[in-house]
Formats: C-alpha cells, structure tokens, sequence
C-alpha cells in the first residue's frame, strides 16, 4: 500500500457494506468470504515488508473500520439494523432533495431501466471494490463511491426487499420479484409456458446472486418446455457469457434472433460477440414473437472472478 495516511474523518463512515466493498443483498458467507481477502490484505505478517509507515497505516484500517464493519454485518441481525439505517438515511436526503449522485457508477444507476439495476449495480461495486484497497487514496475515494452507489441503490429499490442469498441455494417461486416486468397470460393452454416461466424468474434471482451454474440449468429448463421464445434463448446466453462461456453463449443469441431478428437485447450482444446479425431477417409472413416473451435487460460487462 502507498500513501499511508490514516485519517479520522474515515471513522464517519456509516456504512460498513461500502467499508467492506460488498453488496447489501450478500449473505454472511459472502460478507465473511470478503473480509478473510481484505483482512488479509491487511494483516501486520503481509505489511512486514512495507514500510513502517504502511504498516502502521494498514492495522488503523483493519482495527478501527474493517473489523468493526465485520462485526456489524456477520449476524442476520445485524445486517437488518444497518440496512433500516440505510433506508431511513435515503428516505431522510430524499424529503432534503440531498441524495445527489456524484460518481460515474451512481449517476448511471439512476438513469437505468429498472430491470438493469440489480446486475450493474453488482457489476459496478465489483469494478469499485476490486482496488479498494491498493492505497489511502484510492480507499478513501471507492469507499465514498460505493457509499453513494448503495444509497443510489436503494433509492431505485425503496418499498421493495433487497434480495437475500439463500443459504440452501434455492429461491422459491413466490419469493421472486416480479415488479421489473409485469407477467403476461400464458399461450396455448396455459400450462406449459406457466412452468417455462417459473424457470426464467427463478433463473433471473440465480443471476443476481451471481449463481450462474444454477441459473443457466433453469433456463435450460425453460427452453425445453419452450424452445420457440427469444427471450430465454437471449437470457440463457446472458448466463453463459457471465460465465464465460462465450461459444455457448453465440448459439443461444443466435438461436434468439432465429426465433425474434428484433430481439433488442440479443442484437446488442450479438454485436459485442461479434455476430453477423444480418443473417437473421424476418419473412414478411412470420409469426410474432410469444405473447409471454419478455425483454431481459442484463448488464452487458462480464463478472471478473475472484
């Protein structure tokens, strides 16, 4: 770490989500995940061969804000006491007209269509947190960032529940949130595309917790009980490039603009994946798209790993 400065005004920071560099829907598995690699980080046998400065920089940063952050969100309780606070400081800067949106990631956030929200926000506090760390200065700039991008974040999702991690990996049906697009009545008898569409919202809660494995077998799913709509052909490739699995991913876009040339989503990822899509034309007499077909709107960048 360069820089070493530690400054009292960092002991303002109400937030230990942004202080963590983890999401406000994690669970505490993931919030322990990302303590063990910023404690780490930190820890005096790491910093050993830094300066004495950077070292006495690094253990202020883990004793007096990260480990207490720990603390904070490591129980279930406590994790509900810090998001009631959130909430009640977003509802508070938004009577004052207060919540202004400063950084790239938050200005983009709220000019996002509601059903982008949850991916990029995932996506832009992985690209903030990422080099949270690397020094005093940019620790102290990316964690106002993710501050901000968590109270933007929550200002675009208030009245609604910040969707939980289940520990047993499974999200039920009734548990999916149905507000970014308003369901449509099923075609045919209604049975089958009911069940296809039950595969699709629970692969949509999989995505946003970054459950790619789980999603793209539910989509799976989906697209056998009915493989003429785009739109789960187009979500199934989202699943796939998130995975980085990119030649699987080209045939399901493909095989979405088949089935709808004016997939808006799949033309835009065919052209970030390279694909002709001048191949895919519509007849003058082919049918329209399933009435239940729906546009996904994912976040097009690709979760790095860590």
């Amino acid at each position: 770490m360069a820089h070493p400065s530690f400054s009292q005004d960092w002991l303002r920071f109400s937030d230990p989500y942004a202080v963590l560099g983890v999401s406000l829907a994690a669970d505490d598995r993931r919030i322990l995940k990302r303590y063990r690699q910023v404690a780490k980080l930190l820890h005096p046998d790491v910093q050993a061969s830094q300066e004495t400065g950077i070292n006495e920089f690094a253990g202020q940063v883990l004793a007096r804000l990260v480990n207490p952050a720990y603390q904070r969100l490591k129980s279930d309780k406590g994790r509900n006491e810090v998001l009631a606070t959130l909430r009640f400081k977003v509802r508070r800067l938004a009577r004052e007209d207060a919540l202004k949106a400063t950084c790239e990631a938050a200005q983009k956030l709220l000019q996002l269509p509601e059903p982008e929200i949850e991916i990029y926000y995932e996506q832009a506090l992985l690209d903030l947190s990422t080099n949270q760390y690397d020094s005093s200065e940019t620790f102290e700039t990316l964690t106002r960032q993710i501050s901000e991008l968590n109270l933007v974040y929550l200002r675009r999702k208030m009245g609604e529940p910040v969707i939980r991690e289940k520990r047993s990996g499974l999200v039920a049906a009734s548990s999916v949130n149905t507000t970014a697009v308003a369901p449509t009545a099923p075609t045919n008898d209604g049975a089958s595309p009911n069940y296809a569409e039950r595969h699709s919202k629970r692969a949509q809660e999989y995505l946003k917790n970054r459950n790619f494995s789980a999603a793209i077998q539910e989509l799976k799913d989906a697209v056998k009980i009915d493989p003429q709509n785009s739109s789960y052909h187009c979500l199934l490739g989202q699943a796939y490039l998130l995975s980085q699995l990119s030649g699987m991913a080209k045939v399901h876009f493909k095989q979405a603009l088949k089935l709808n040339p004016k997939n808006e989503v799949a033309l835009k990822y065919a052209r970030q994946l390279q694909i002709d899509d001048s191949q895919f034309s519509r007849p003058a007499s082919a049918a329209q798209p399933p009435k239940n077909e729906k546009r996904w709107r994912l976040f097009g960048g690709l979760f790095s790993k860590r």
